[in-house]
Formats: structure tokens, sequence, C-alpha cells
């Protein structure tokens, strides 16, 4: 009999997350016998054919995120990166082209096994692991958690263990996740009657706004530096290509936003569409958002700082 979900609001955080929340046994067994599997192939964002076939695309996203963290830390030659939960590497690969050292963890055999023939360093983990047994007290320059927070049982924990045995003092934490119960979202769920389709137990256990993911930050030791979003693509729905459900017109209004991405990096507009991004992350929209925090020193000793809703 399949399980059944709810959707309640964190009493501390103000994030949504499904109750019950699932076990860890439950929630490894999805990892181990699904997530990598067939079923969801086509729709994971993790799996090597969808990596690949989005190496351009993913690849304007990274040089936006290494753009932000040259800001913060000057070159990155020489500087380190830890990716937890780096799936085929490609965010891994890409920063060592930009002379970083880097190092991750994942839960999928095949990654880690792809990833180590190429001399870089995985550990294999499972989804909720504790770093101390991993990191032998090496600290890093960044930490990306790049689609990986929505997973996690516990994610305040996770947050304050990368604060407390990953990151440099002065290093970088980059979060990126589902925009979820967004203005968009929730608009074409009550006109078209899709109801609430971003919802996705037990593989989303966590959904996050801007303005819950940055109070959660903050409640974790971090002061947040910088906010975008991304692509609104729940725009096509509102415009009448509702392609929920759909994975062909899916597919299409994908190809869409990564063109309009692709024209404006070409035409010389990076700068121009993280402004962009970060516009429509500070109203709410996008169907990403990627946040970018600091050790908050400051805050360990005060309470966090309250973010209008």
């Amino acid at each position: 009999m399949e399980k059944k979900y709810v959707i309640v609001e964190h009493p501390e955080y103000g994030y949504r997350h499904l109750s019950p929340i699932p076990s860890t046994e439950e929630v490894e067994r999805f990892y181990r016998e699904e997530f990598y599997s067939s079923r969801y192939g086509l729709c994971n964002d993790s799996s090597q054919e969808k990596q690949s076939e989005d190496r351009i695309f993913n690849h304007g996203r990274y040089e936006d995120i290494c753009t932000i963290l040259e800001g913060q830390l000057g070159s990155l030659q020489g500087k380190s990166l830890f990716d937890i939960g780096c799936g085929f590497g490609e965010l891994l690969l890409f920063a060592q082209g930009k002379g970083m050292q880097v190092a991750g963890m994942e839960v999928a055999p095949e990654a880690v096994s792809f990833l180590q023939k190429k001399n870089i360093s995985v550990f294999l983990s499972n989804i909720d692991t504790d770093f101390s047994h991993i990191v032998q007290e090496k600290r890093y320059s960044v930490v990306t958690l790049l689609n990986v927070l929505e997973h996690l049982r516990e994610p305040a924990r996770t947050l304050r263990e990368i604060r407390e045995q990953l990151l440099e003092p002065n290093g970088v934490l980059v979060v990126d996740v589902p925009n979820e119960f967004n203005p968009l979202q929730m608009a074409a769920r009550d006109v078209l009657g899709l109801g609430e389709w971003w919802v996705a137990a037990p593989v989303h256990i966590n959904y996050f706004t801007p303005v819950s993911l940055q109070r959660l930050l903050q409640a974790c030791g971090y002061e947040v530096i910088d906010l975008l979003s991304s692509f609104p693509l729940e725009l096509f729905l509102l415009m009448g290509d509702v392609y929920v459900g759909d994975n062909i017109l899916g597919h299409q209004c994908h190809k869409k936003r990564v063109l309009f991405e692709e024209n404006l990096r070409k035409a010389g507009k990076s700068a121009e569409l993280r402004d962009f991004y970060r516009m429509l992350g500070n109203g709410g929209f996008g169907r990403q958002i990627v946040c970018f925090g600091k050790v908050d020193v400051y805050s360990m000793a005060t309470p966090p700082k309250q973010i209008e809703r």
C-alpha cells in the first residue's frame, strides 16, 4: 500500500516538507532501487544522459556560479571545492578546468566509479551521511549542494555540519533547490486545475521558496551574500503550453528557455542575465533558487535576522 503524505510548514524555519518524513530506510531504499533506474532516468537531472544532453546549458549555469565565487574569493586557481551529491561530476570537472582542487560525495556507486576512473576523489555515501568520517579535518573553499537539500531528512543538520566540518572560515556555501509553491505554480494550479504537480514524494521531502531558504541558512549560521533564480518555466503553462503530464511538450519548453539563455550569453549579456535572475528571485519567481552563503560569525551569538514574508 502506497504511503500517504501531507505537506506541512516547518515550525522553526518556515519551509514546507512531507509529513510524516520518510524514514532513513525508506529514503535509502528509494535511492538504491529507483532513483537511478529507468523509471526516473528520463526526468532525473542527475543522470549521465541528461547531464550530457544539457552540457552547454549547465556550463552556463556553472560559469555564473564561478563568476559569483570569484567576486567573493578572488581567483579560483588553487581553491578547493567539495560537491555533495555530485552525480557524474559535471560540476567537479568544470571546476577542475578552472584550476580548482575538487572532491565530492555521491550515493550512486556507478557515478563514484565513473569519477574515480578520472582520478577525482569521490566518496560513496548514503543520502544523510555524517561528514566527519569522510573529510578527516580537510576544509574547502567552496561547498556545493545542487539539487540536494530538497532530498534530505534533516536539512538544517546538514547545513550546520557543513559549516562545522567542511567549509573554510572564509569559504562559500552554494545551495541550489527547486523554487516550489511559487506564485506562477499556484496560479497554474488554481486556474488550470493541475493540482500540486511539483510535489514528488518521497524523492522530494522539502519544498523551499527564496524566503524560506534564506531563513534556513541564516538560522544555521550563514550570511546570505547573493541569491538568483532561474527561468520561470511555469510561464509556459500560463501562456497555454500545458506541459504537465506531457513530456514532449515539456522538453520543447525546456529547449526554448535554453535557447533564451544561450542567445543572451552569445550576445555578451551574461551579467545582465544574472541581474535578471536576481530580480526574479527577489520577487519569488523562477524555477530554481541558487543561494550563496558565508559563515556569519555574528549570527552565531545572536538570533537570525528576520526576513519579511
